[in-house]
């Protein structure tokens, strides 16, 4: 009887051909997928490198990622802004209607100034002599009234206009030589034994000497003080008031030249010899009495 264990034993160690052939097919495919894996994963120094960048470059902020718009008011479009007194008055319309509508005429009293527009930033365009007869539209502001001349709107300082033709100087004088014989003159002397203090202009002194004589009821005359001109000695307060105040005012301004007088106030209005064209002018409120000039005369001298 044969002995076959020796075959079986053979066979029973012996493996199948599909396992010895699937072993070594995985073993290439792992050994592929690492390979694969490792090629495909960044080195340090590329995720370094890609750190870096990323860092160095700025995020966009709220303002690039949303851009300001302006913001507009629904309103300001229909808010128109309201046109001042002067911008109404001075309107073409409003100047021609006004030119148009003029039908009064008043008699210029002293020679003056004509100027384009009301108030300080207007330019002189000429003179309307004293005694004229000019044609008045009846509209006034800042211390001016409108007048026609050629056609065209003027504007003269306000108060120089009436109704009723001047008397001429000489008409005035055959008419009241008597009260001319009394009207104060330079020369006399000063007899009530005020003075003005020693360091004051020649001028100042020649101011007080000629109203000291013509108006010696005056006894209180103020010169130095802290500002301006009284500072400088070139300045003199009259103290008078009321229309005794008028009569020294138009006193000194008629002897201006003799006595160096650059300018007067006296009740809130000043003449200068720059613009004596315009007679006496308004000025502004002060808030009181002494301020507006209402209780002495102001004398500045050269």
């Amino acid at each position: 009887m044969a002995d076959h264990r020796h075959k079986r034993d053979a066979n029973a160690r012996r493996k199948p051909r599909a396992a010895l052939v699937a072993a070594p097919v995985a073993l290439l495919a792992t050994v592929g997928a690492v390979t694969l894996g490792v090629a495909a994963t960044p080195s340090s120094a590329e995720l370094v490198a890609a750190t870096a960048r990323e860092a160095s470059t700025p995020s966009p902020s709220i303002d690039t990622q949303f851009e300001r718009q302006p913001v507009v008011s629904r309103s300001s479009d229909r808010i128109e802004r309201k046109p001042t007194k002067v911008e109404r008055i001075t309107a073409a319309p409003a100047v021609r209607r006004a030119v148009a509508q003029a039908d009064t005429r008043k008699w210029t009293t002293t020679t003056l100034n004509l100027w384009d527009a009301p108030g300080e930033a207007a330019d002189n365009v000429g003179q309307v002599d004293a005694l004229e007869k000019v044609l008045v539209t009846g509209r006034t502001l800042f211390g001016r009234e409108e007048i026609v001349v050629d056609g065209t709107a003027r504007w003269v300082s306000r108060g120089y206009l009436v109704a009723e033709k001047p008397e001429t100087e000489e008409a005035e004088t055959e008419a009241g030589s008597e009260d001319a014989a009394t009207e104060p003159q330079l020369g006399a002397a000063c007899t009530n034994g005020t003075s003005v203090a020693s360091g004051v202009s020649p001028n100042v002194v020649k101011v007080h000497e000629a109203v000291c004589a013509a108006f010696p009821e005056i006894s209180t005359y103020g010169t130095f003080r802290g500002d301006g001109e009284h500072s400088q000695g070139l300045a003199v307060d009259i103290m008078v008031s009321g229309d005794r105040g008028w009569e020294v005012a138009e006193f000194v301004r008629a002897n201006h030249a003799a006595l160096g007088v650059s300018y007067l106030i006296y009740a809130q209005k000043i003449w200068s010899v720059e613009r004596a064209g315009e007679g006496w002018r308004a000025m502004e409120d002060r808030g009181s009495t002494t301020a507006n000039h209402y209780d002495h005369v102001h004398v500045t001298t050269y």
